[in-house]
């Protein structure tokens, strides 16, 4: 039955009904597919890259497609999605047509192999994968905070958080599954094992049909509700703010987005950092050009466009968001540094091999897999029986840095311990800090931010997530390559830090926070 938001009587309401059990699982069971679509590409892009021909110092490089789409793409969508209306609804459309771009990505990556320029083919598809999956993934983000009113966001975000770490855990232990029944884990060089091509085969239907079930089971508020509900200049974007913000600034602050970029982009040559850092050069410059243009429409008496809403929105960010972007800077860092370099540092150094046709390495890749599911499983538990539990009696803030902790425990038990089933204890800390890295920072954002922006200023957020991932991508590199070249292992210490940093950054956010937002 689908979930359907009241008419009538319901628009003299002051507050969105609340929705029971079901209503919470059809809102977020898209996200149990667009998980496993996540989680196939965490886990076996970096073995699929390493297979047709790319080198380890290759990796880094190879993964900047995924940060960057996202960096492009979630803006793009929060501010779309924010004033979509049509028969299927504001959210739902984004759903249906990334989740259609993602099946047939994932359908064609096992397919690499066969064609004239595999690694080029492979990179390709993670771009139009990582595209399609932040299509799909960014107004689901936004739909919670939509559908449910604020008593509610911590359930919502603790069902959705349930639903990643259960797709993650089909997504991640698939290829281990199919080698236990029999499926060939080992290929050719060159060449998918069975176990992977068939996994992103299954992981393309599961996914369409997770999303397809949840645009089929919901009924979105339409906007006349919405006004009821949130008020009438609250559920709708105001557009004059950014561009009065905008008017009011200087083409100064442009300039020295720009000059960034520059100082980026000769430090390259200067310190012989890899060249992949010229893309993060790039892009400073790129924002600062942006904002000057927008700065220049603004002052010209330009109406409201895309250009100057998201400019405009990111410059004035509430200063709650502004305080988990710390937050969140650190905690992507670590996990992105986790998804690149799992793979290398367990197969080097518990399973002592870096040949990819080699039945040890094969071996190892596999238990990524398992330890990936691992973090998954627990993540998907956590967010229900320990997060609400926690939040109730220590507040949202003091949850996030107790749950960050645990996970920095986890990324030391890498750096130290080489017995693969003594790994999986460090899979529970890290599983915990992810179930609270997806869960609080997007209840406390949903409860503080204004209704009719929640598309865009979630979309923005992800700024805030792509950025330490690029970063990892280009600088981590070089980091690696001049001080600890060949020995991916201290990239765990450097994912420990990251997280221990960003638990105490949390404490910043409290001071932002009403004392009542502040606890679940």
């Amino acid at each position: 039955m689908a979930t359907a938001a009241p008419t009538g009587d319901a628009l003299a309401h002051t507050q969105k009904p609340r929705m029971g059990f079901w209503g919470l699982w059809n809102i977020s069971f898209g996200f149990f597919g667009i998980q496993i679509g996540f989680a196939l590409q965490n886990a076996n892009m970096s073995r699929i890259f390493q297979t047709v021909g790319a080198a380890m110092d290759d990796l880094p490089a190879l993964w900047v497609a995924a940060p960057l789409t996202g960096l492009i793409v979630q803006p793009i969508i929060g501010h779309l999605s924010d004033r979509t209306w049509n028969r299927l609804g504001r959210r739902r459309p984004y759903f249906l047509t990334g989740a259609i771009m993602a099946a047939i990505a994932l359908f064609l990556m096992p397919l690499a192999p066969g064609f004239g320029a595999p690694l080029l083919f492979a990179a390709a598809l993670l771009w139009i994968l990582d595209a399609s999956l932040n299509i799909s993934m960014e107004p689901f983000r936004a739909f919670v905070g939509d559908m449910l009113n604020t008593d509610q966001h911590s359930a919502g975000y603790a069902v959705q958080t349930a639903f990643i770490g259960a797709g993650a855990v089909v997504g991640s232990i698939f290829p281990y599954f199919l080698e236990q029944v029999g499926v060939s884990n080992v290929a050719p060089a060159g060449e998918i094992p069975d176990t992977v091509t068939w996994s992103f085969w299954g992981g393309a239907i599961a996914l369409f049909l997770a999303v397809l079930w949840t645009v089929m089971t919901t009924k979105e508020y339409s906007p006349e509700e919405m006004a009821a509900f949130e008020g009438s200049d609250a559920a709708v974007p105001d557009d004059a703010q950014p561009l009065r913000a905008l008017a009011a600034k200087s083409y100064l602050s442009g300039a020295v987005w720009i000059a960034a970029g520059l100082v980026v982009v000769l430090l390259v040559d200067a310190l012989g950092l890899e060249k992949e850092v010229l893309l993060l050069g790039a892009l400073l410059a790129v924002y600062g050009l942006l904002s000057m243009i927008a700065i220049s429409m603004a002052k010209g008496g330009k109406s409201a466009n895309m250009l100057s809403s998201i400019v405009g929105d990111f410059s004035g960010m509430p200063e709650v968001m502004k305080r988990l972007a710390l937050v969140q800077f650190f905690s992507w860092s670590a996990l992105f540094i986790m998804w690149i370099n799992t793979t290398p540092v367990v197969t080097q150094y518990v399973f002592g091999s870096t040949d990819t046709s080699s039945i040890a390495y094969n071996d190892g890749a596999s238990w990524v897999n398992v330890l990936f599911t691992v973090y998954n499983g627990v993540a998907a538990i956590a967010a229900l029986a320990m997060l609400p539990w926690l939040s109730r009696n220590f507040g949202q803030v003091k949850t996030h840095a107790i749950c960050l902790t645990l996970g920095a425990l986890g990324f030391l038990m890498f750096f130290f311990v080489r017995d693969a089933n003594a790994l999986l204890l460090a899979e529970i800390g890290i599983g915990i800090a992810w179930a609270s890295i997806l869960a609080m920072p997007y209840a406390i954002l949903a409860s503080n931010l204004p209704q009719g922006k929640l598309g865009i200023y979630m979309g923005l957020f992800n700024i805030f997530i792509v950025v330490p991932q690029l970063l990892v991508a280009t600088v981590m590199g070089s980091i690696m390559k001049a001080l600890f070249p060949g020995e991916p292992i201290w990239t765990m210490l450097f994912a420990a830090a990251a997280w221990l940093i960003a638990a105490a950054a949390m404490f910043r956010v409290q001071a932002a926070l009403p004392q009542e937002s502040a606890r679940a």
